[in-house]
C-alpha cells in the first residue's frame, strides 16, 4: 500500500485513466452523463455482488454473475488509483455549463470518491467507496469475506438456470481466494500494530470456527445450490471441503496470532494516526465536518430531551421510580411485552414485523405524493452472521422486481426484542423507511443508485420512525410510542458512545455501562451494539446526525413557506434526489423552496 502521505499527494497514480477526455464536443451534460455510466460500470465490475443484488448481473453484465470483490491489499491500492483518476475527471466538470440535475449528480459522486481515496490513504483497514461499511479492520465480526459471500450467495444469487448454477460455482470456487487474500493482509496489519481488541477477536474466532466446524457439504452456500440443482451438489461440497474450509483455518490461524498479541482498548486512537483515522470515520459516516466534541454534546442534549417526554408516558403507566433507562428496562422485562425463546418466538416476532408493516402502508398517501411499491420480505439474518451483526437492516430489491426488498432481523435472541420496539423497527427497516426509500432511486442515473450515503440513508430511517409516530401507528398506545422514543434515545445515546470510544478513550466496560443506564436496552444488545461501534468506527453516529438535519431542514421550510408547505412534497423532494451528502440534501431542499414560492 501507499504511505498516506503519498496516497493524498497522489493523483498521478493513473495517468492514462485521468487522461481520458472529459467533455467531447457538444453539450457538457451528455459528456458527463457519458463519465458517470463509465463509472457505474466501473463500480460494478469492482463490486459484483452490487450486480446481483440489483438485478443487474444479467445481457453484457452476465459474467458479473460468477465474480466476486477483490479483497487483495493490491485490490485496494488499484481502487485508489482508479478514485485519483476519475476524481480529475469529475473536478474537470466544476466550471461547465451542466443542468442542475446532472451537477447535482457529479457531485454527489466527487464527494463519494473524496471520501473514498482519504480512507484508502491510511495504510490499513477496508474502505467501501460509496458505502457504509468503513473499518479499521480487514476481518473482525462484522466485516470480511466470511461474512459478505455467504450472505450474496443467501440473498442474492439467483439459481433459474443451469448459467446460474455454474455462476454459483464459479463464486463458490473463487470463495477461498478471497479468504485468503484477507489473512495476507491480516498478517500486514498485525505487522504493523492494526490489532483489534481481543473481545472483538473472541467473537470473530467464534463465528469462523462455527463456519468451519461439520460437514462442509452441509453448509447453507452448499446445501443452496445441491437443492436446486443436484448435479451440482458434489463439485459444491468438494470446493467446500477442499478450498473453503481450509482457508477458513488459515484466516483463524492469522487471527489467533492476532489475539496473542491484543489488548483491551476499544477505540481507533490506540492505531497509527488513529486520531485522524477517526476524523475521517466521522466525516465518511455523517458527511458532515461536526467534529467529535460537537457530536458528543449533541447526543447529551438529545437525550435529555427524549429522556423527558419518555418519563411523561412512563409515569401514568406506574413507572415512577429509578432512571429513564431503569424504567425502560423494567418495561422491557414485562411477560407482556416478551417473545418466548425458540421458534415460536421468532414466528412472533416476523409476524408482528409483518402486521406493523400492513398497517402503516395504507398511511402512505398522507405522507408521500408518489407511491412507491414498498415491496418487502422479512427474513432472518442467516444464523452463521447473527453473532456479530447488527439488530437488523434493509433496502429495496430490484427495479424489475426479480429481487424483492429486504427486512432482514437478527433471531440470535428473542429477549433483544420487545413487542412495544418492533414496529418502529419496521417503519424504519421497511416501510417507509430502507425498503420505501431505495425505490425512489430506480429512476435515477445508475451510479446513484450504487452509492450509499450513511447519513442521509439511516437519518430518513430515523425520519421514516417520526414518520409512524406522525401518521398515528402509536396513537392510544402509550406503550408502543415509548418504543418510538426509546429508538430515538438509543441513537442519540450512539452520539455519545462512538465519540465516547473513540476520541474520549472510554474502556468497553464504561460504554456498556453507560448506553446500558441510558437506553434500557436488554444486555445483549447493548454488548452487540457497543462491539459494532468498536469495529465500524464513526457509522453508528449517523443516524442521528442525519435525522437531525432532516428536520432542520424541513423546519426551515414550514417557516418559509408557511401555508404553502405540503408534507407530501417536501418528502417526495427529499428521497426522490436519492442519497446524497447532507450538504446537497441542503441545496436539494433549498430548490425545492423556491420552486413552491413560484407555485
Amino acid at each position: 500500500m501507499f504511505t498516506r502521505r503519498q496516497m493524498l499527494a497522489s493523483g498521478s497514480a493513473a495517468v492514462a485513466l485521468a487522461a481520458l477526455p472529459v467533455r467531447a464536443q457538444g453539450n457538457a451534460d451528455a459528456a458527463a452523463m457519458r463519465l458517470l455510466d463509465e463509472i457505474a460500470e466501473e463500480r460494478l465490475a469492482e463490486v459484483p455482488g452490487l450486480a446481483s443484488s440489483r438485478g443487474l448481473d444479467v445481457g453484457p453484465r452476465a459474467a458479473l454473475r460468477g465474480k466476486l470483490s477483490d479483497y487483495s491489499q493490491a485490490g485496494a491500492k488499484r481502487t485508489a488509483e482508479t478514485l485519483a483518476a476519475r476524481l480529475k475527471q469529475l473536478d474537470g466538470f466544476a466550471g461547465a455549463d451542466l443542468s442542475r440535475e446532472t451537477r447535482r449528480h457529479v457531485e454527489v459522486l466527487r464527494h463519494a470518491y473524496r471520501s473514498g481515496h482519504e480512507g484508502l490513504s491510511f495504510p490499513y483497514g477496508r474502505v467501501s467507496v460509496g458505502s457504509w461499511l468503513n473499518s479499521p479492520y480487514v476481518v473482525i465480526q462484522n466485516v470480511g469475506a466470511f461474512i459478505d459471500v455467504p450472505r450474496l450467495l443467501d440473498g442474492s444469487h439467483k439459481l433459474e438456470n443451469a448459467q446460474d448454477a455454474d455462476a454459483y460455482l464459479a463464486r463458490l470456487g473463487a470463495f477461498a481466494g478471497a479468504l485468503d487474500a484477507e489473512t495476507a493482509w491480516l498478517q500486514d496489519a498485525t505487522a504493523k500494530g492494526v490489532i483489534p481488541p481481543a473481545f472483538l477477536l473472541d467473537k470473530a474466532l467464534t463465528q469462523l470456527r462455527g463456519l468451519q466446524g461439520g460437514d462442509p457439504a452441509q453448509k447453507a452456500f452448499v446445501t443452496k445450490l445441491a437443492k436446486a440443482y443436484p448435479d451440482r451438489g458434489a463439485a459444491a461440497a468438494k470446493i467446500a471441503a477442499a478450498d473453503i474450509m481450509p482457508a477458513v483455518g488459515r484466516q483463524i490461524a492469522a487471527l489467533e496470532a492476532q489475539r496473542k498479541v491484543a489488548g483491551t482498548d476499544a477505540g481507533v486512537w490506540k492505531l497509527p494516526d488513529g486520531e485522524a483515522y477517526y476524523r475521517w470515520a466521522l466525516e465518511a459516516a455523517t458527511t458532515t465536518k461536526r467534529t467529535p466534541d460537537e457530536v458528543h454534546a449533541q447526543g447529551l442534549d438529545e437525550l435529555k430531551r427524549y429522556e423527558a417526554q419518555m418519563d411523561a408516558l412512563l409515569r401514568p403507566l406506574g413507572y415512577t421510580k429509578g432512571s429513564v433507562g431503569q424504567r425502560m428496562a423494567a418495561l422491557g422485562r414485562d411477560p407482556r411485552f416478551t417473545f418466548p425463546e425458540g421458534d415460536e418466538g421468532r414466528a412472533q416476532i416476523l409476524a408482528l414485523a409483518q402486521a406493523s408493516i400492513d398497517k402503516i402502508r395504507p398511511q402512505m398517501h398522507r405522507a408521500f405524493g408518489r407511491q412507491g411499491g414498498g415491496v418487502v420480505e422479512i427474513r432472518r439474518i442467516p444464523e452463521a452472521e447473527e453473532l456479530g451483526a447488527a439488530g437488523a437492516y434493509g433496502g429495496a430489491g430490484s427495479k424489475d422486481g426479480s429481487v424483492t426488498g429486504k427486512f432482514w432481523i437478527n433471531l440470535h435472541s428473542n429477549s433483544r426484542w420487545s413487542k412495544f420496539a418492533l414496529p418502529t423497527l419496521a417503519y424504519h427497516e421497511a416501510i417507509p423507511g430502507h425498503v420505501w426509500q431505495g425505490e425512489y432511486s430506480f429512476d435515477l442515473p445508475l451510479v446513484r443508485t450504487l452509492l450509499h450515503f450513511n447519513g442521509f440513508n439511516e437519518g430518513w430511517g430515523l425520519y421514516a420512525e417520526q414518520l409512524g409516530d406522525e401518521l398515528g401507528m402509536y396513537e392510544g398506545d402509550p406503550v408502543a410510542r415509548l418504543g418510538y422514543l426509546q429508538s430515538m434515545a438509543f441513537r442519540a445515546a450512539r452520539l455519545v458512545v462512538d465519540t465516547g470510544l473513540h476520541a474520549k478513550r472510554w474502556d468497553r466496560a464504561k460504554a456498556v455501562a453507560w448506553f446500558g443506564e441510558a437506553t434500557g436496552s436488554p444486555t445483549e444488545e447493548v454488548e452487540s451494539e457497543i462491539d459494532r461501534y468498536c469495529s465500524w468506527a464513526g457509522q453508528a453516529c449517523g443516524y442521528k446526525i442525519g435525522h437531525s438535519e432532516i428536520n432542520r431542514l424541513r423546519d426551515g421550510a414550514k417557516r418559509t413557506l408557511g401555508a404553502r408547505f405540503d408534507l407530501r412534497a417536501f418528502n417526495d423532494a427529499v428521497v426522490g434526489a436519492g442519497w446524497m451528502p447532507l450538504a446537497v440534501l441542503d441545496t436539494v431542499v433549498a430548490e425545492h423552496v423556491a420552486a413552491r414560492q413560484r407555485g
